[in-house]
């Protein structure tokens, strides 16, 4: 499926990253993980990659034997281990899948987690039921005489499958959670294993299969993320390796691989399109400047209207799935998966974009087609009136308790978020204004509840939390954002008033601002000692909109100065450390932040300057 040169640049980009000490990270910014160091040493190996001569390789060994070996791997590495052969099944905790064959009702349910969380476990249930492993090769043998300190056939399974470095502990499983898996390791796999509870067993996978070949279909094989893509491509392979399923999968792998400067990678999502060309629109409008970028503005406004998602999936409740008609995914609709705060950026974006002559940005989106997406915005707000990331909230908190990753927190429950809900108010908000009489009574609880929901959201210090950008001036842009649209002024608002002293007290002395990606783990704001262009755009953008410029404007001329100061001469803004964060876990970019940001910031500030002119 990948040439000589795709191999080769996934080889540099892997060798690129790789820390000092000889490891590799988890994600690129943080110290060496054994997870990162396992999976990454693995793949250069299984690439053609040998161990003889290469130094890369020796102190990537080194790093990995002197931290506890494969055996300290948390949960998804061990798992992806287990599949190629390098790591036995045994000693992993069980992911059963009959856990899919309880009652619907119980909070339990995978069918009840965020959507992340169970189509990644989905497929590692089938895999791990199964117990598949691949080809034995000569490569494989070696790396399980590399991995471990002590020889393959005397490793003790049971106790590596507790095992889990200090690096890569994020989420420490509780003393309960140890008894339930132990209880499910020693009797209650080997009892499934027997006749007839093995027809359970093979119920089980069955069902699960259908769900994955739902998943498969209704997202053209790119899944909702590239981690239950892939999986679900080898739960193909393990079904019937000459299936049309599994040869519609190929393909598609090339839609996640991307080369840049430093090699080939794989992205975190099949793309951001709908999310970023939304913001992007807003930014231009924002400029005061559509008749310039007239035919640019036409086309993002042409592509969102093709963008959404105009049907439901057939019998989608069946596989807990929601509506989707009306909807955007985060990319350009062909994964079929809605996201609901790009839902609510492109409602704001396609309702700015209809002030505007047809002459200049084409045509409005139909008013049907913009009912379907307010209605299926609001299908998905919680009952407190808060929206999530994708989906209502389905389950309760507590059930995070049974969170297996060890990597990753907060991956059970899709939980509110100011962001999110912030994106919920601004639009609906946007749509009250031009349809007063669709749903009001509806949109203006919603707006209440969830306006309320900021206030209550901040902390004592004014600021607000991030969960999906680095960190806290992304939340502060979008909860000043949001609280403003609802009617909150520095005037009658100690919230906002707060927020801006908050800001203010954070700006560096040469006018920016600049966070470092620690905070969101932390969760106190860490100061990364200087500017970066997008948290400076966002920190000032929060401020713009709380009124900074008419009670004093000179942080925003500092601030503007800075921006301007760090734009290159080819007009685009540095490539700066990465400020995209997924759940604070993993942190990436997204390509366009670094332009459309400081571009909406300079472009609001310049418009309110001609305004008080004016």
């Amino acid at each position: 499926v990948i040439s000589r040169e795709h191999i080769r640049e996934i080889c540099r980009y892997i060798y690129n990253i790789q820390n000092e000490d000889g490891g590799w990270s988890t994600h690129i910014l943080g110290p060496s993980s054994m997870f990162g160091s396992c999976v990454n040493y693995v793949t250069l190996r299984i690439l053609g990659e040998e161990l003889d001569g290469n130094e890369a390789l020796y102190k990537g060994r080194a790093w990995i034997l002197s931290h506890g070996s494969a055996t300290a791997s948390p949960q998804w590495a061990k798992i992806w281990l287990s599949v190629i052969g390098v790591y036995d099944w045994s000693g992993n905790n069980p992911v059963i899948p009959e856990l899919w064959s309880v009652p619907h009702l119980l909070p339990i349910h995978p069918g009840k987690f965020w959507c992340f969380c169970r189509m990644v476990y989905m497929p590692m249930a089938y895999i791990y039921g199964k117990k598949f492993v691949g080809p034995i090769t000569p490569t494989i043998l070696a790396l399980r005489d590399e991995l471990y300190n002590k020889p393959y056939s005397e490793i003790n399974w049971n106790m590596a499958r507790s095992s889990c470095a200090k690096e890569d502990l994020v989420y420490p499983p509780s003393r309960m959670q140890n008894i339930v898996l132990a209880c499910l390791h020693k009797f209650v796999e080997p009892m499934l294993s027997w006749w007839p509870f093995n027809k359970l067993r093979k119920s089980a996978l069955s069902s699960l299969m259908d769900h994955i070949h739902y998943e498969d279909e209704n997202s053209n094989y790119v899944g909702l993320c590239p981690i239950n893509k892939v999986l679900n491509m080898i739960c193909c392979w393990i079904e019937d390796p000459n299936s049309y399923a599994f040869k519609r999968h190929l393909p598609r792998i090339h839609d996640f691989l991307w080369i840049s400067e430093d090699g080939m990678k794989a992205k975190v999502y099949v793309g951001c399109q709908s999310w970023e060309t939304s913001l992007i629109a807003q930014a231009f409008c924002s400029t005061k400047l559509a008749k310039e970028f007239a035919p640019v503005l036409r086309k993002a406004h042409g592509f969102l209207k093709a963008a959404q998602v105009t049907q439901n999936f057939p019998t989608y409740n069946s596989y807990y799935r929601e509506r989707s008609k009306g909807a955007w995914t985060l990319s350009n609709g062909e994964n079929g998966w809605p996201i609901a705060d790009t839902t609510a950026e492109a409602i704001k974006a396609l309702l700015l974009l209809s002030k505007y002559s047809p002459s200049l940005v084409g045509d409005p989106i139909e008013e049907q087609r913009l009912y379907d997406a307010v209605d299926c915005l609001l299908s998905y707000v919680n009952k407190d009136g808060t929206l999530s990331s994708a989906e209502c909230k389905r389950t309760t908190p507590w059930v995070e308790i049974l969170n297996p990753s060890e990597s990753f927190r907060n991956i059970i429950v899709d939980y509110p978020y100011v962001e999110c809900t912030s994106s919920l108010v601004q639009a609906l908000i946007l749509f009250r204004n031009s349809y007063p009489e669709y749903r009001c009574e509806e949109i203006e609880e919603c707006i209440k509840k969830g306006t309320l929901f900021i206030e209550k959201q901040q902390r004592t210090d004014g600021s607000w939390y991030g969960t999906w950008g680095v960190c806290f001036t992304y939340a502060s842009f979008f909860a000043t954002k949001g609280l403003v649209a609802a009617g909150r002024t520095y005037e009658n608002s100690v919230t906002i008033r707060k927020a801006c002293s908050f800001l203010l007290a954070k700006q560096l002395s040469s006018g920016g601002w600049g966070e470092n990606y620690l905070g969101c783990e932390t969760e106190d704001y860490v100061d990364s000692g200087s500017p970066h262009v997008v948290n400076s755009a966002w920190a000032m953008l929060a401020l713009l909109y709380a009124g900074q410029v008419e009670r004093d404007p000179t942080p925003m001329y500092h601030a503007a100065k800075e921006l301007i100061n760090l734009q290159t001469e080819t007009g685009e803004f540095p490539q700066q450390e990465t400020v995209g964060n997924f759940n604070s876990s993993l942190y990436f970019n997204y390509s366009n932040y670094r332009n459309l940001f400081p571009i909406w910031a300079l472009g609001e500030f310049h418009r309110r300057l001609v305004g008080n002119k004016n």
